[in-house]
């Protein structure tokens, strides 16, 4: 993989993730952490270029229902469960 495309692929990565972060649901939150976390490894060892532009672009269109499914997720905030309170670990 050229360092341009693995500097683009660490970026929307860390971009998922981060996006990730602001669901206020536990249960989004970490489900949508591990699934992107698992494809990301899945698909590492890929090394065709087309293959890679393909999984590129659903990665981004992923990231753009991330950041709607997030907005929505902060409209209709729910209590917090008892394993995100503070003190219960």
């Amino acid at each position: 993989m050229a360092a341009s495309s693995r500097d683009q692929v660490l970026r929307l990565y860390r971009a998922l993730l981060r996006e990730s972060q602001r669901f206020s649901s536990y249960n989004y939150r970490t489900y949508a952490i591990r699934r992107i976390r698992d494809a990301f490894r899945e698909n590492k060892n890929i090394a065709d270029s087309e293959k890679i532009e393909e999984l590129l672009n659903k990665a981004k269109a992923n990231l753009e229902v991330i950041q709607r499914q997030g907005t929505i997720d902060h409209m209709y905030a729910t209590e917090k469960l008892i394993i995100e309170r503070p003190g219960n670990t």
